[in-house]
């Protein structure tokens, strides 16, 4: 419970973090970025690290001068690509043959595997641009592509495209939105409604599930 709780303190609060994480490790900040978006679309078992909120905040943060804002796109962008890249490995090697009592069934939901199963074969693999901007099938989306065994080329483009929308509208969003007054005294609350945001696809898409049962 303690763990949930802390982590989205940092979801929430990321902002402040950002301070704490500048104050302390300086430019190896853009390496603890790289590898906490690099880990969250790139390992399965870690869907519920920041995403959209992270790249919004970066992007604030770089608006005030914390952050050279060419370096934290690149650094975003090849986290992302990378992180899809191995995912879908991931789900190529081990996807089919995750047991239920194993340690991958137990940490891996079944609830979410499942959307993000309905998810991509509703889309296709249109799914990987679209699931960048829904947390947690962001994670199980590149997952899931390969498991089903997606053509390798085919997914490379969505991937590549996919990062290239996902990381610069969240991050620039953040770059030239952020430090507006009314949005940087609640930041927050902004954050909030752009989980909310985030979120929302699937909610709806649960709720349609549920109205045709």
């Amino acid at each position: 419970m303690e763990l949930i709780q802390g982590l989205l303190s940092f979801i929430i609060h990321i902002d402040r973090h950002l301070i704490e994480i500048i104050e302390i490790f300086g430019v190896w900040s853009y390496a603890i970025l790289f590898l906490i978006i690099f880990v969250e679309t790139g390992i399965v078992i870690f869907p519920f690290l920041p995403g959209d909120s992270l790249l919004f905040a970066s992007g604030a943060f770089s608006a005030m001068g914390a952050f050279h804002v060419g370096i934290l796109l690149i650094g975003f962008l090849t986290a992302a690509v990378i992180g899809d890249t191995v995912n879908y490995h991931i789900g190529q090697k081990v996807g089919t043959s995750i047991s239920p009592n194993g340690f991958m069934g137990k940490v891996i939901s079944q609830d979410k595997m499942n959307t993000a199963e309905a998810f991509f074969n509703k889309h296709g693999g249109k799914t990987i641009v679209i699931a960048r901007f829904m947390p947690f099938i962001r994670t199980f989306a590149p997952f899931v592509a390969g498991a089903s065994r997606m053509n390798y080329g085919y997914f490379i483009v969505y991937n590549l495209v996919g990062a290239f929308f996902w990381v610069l509208s969240c991050t620039l969003a953040g770059y030239f939105f952020g430090n507006i007054p009314i949005i940087k005294d609640n930041f927050s609350t902004v954050l909030i409604v752009i989980i909310g945001i985030s979120i929302l696809p699937g909610v709806i898409s649960v709720i349609k599930k549920k109205i045709t049962k």
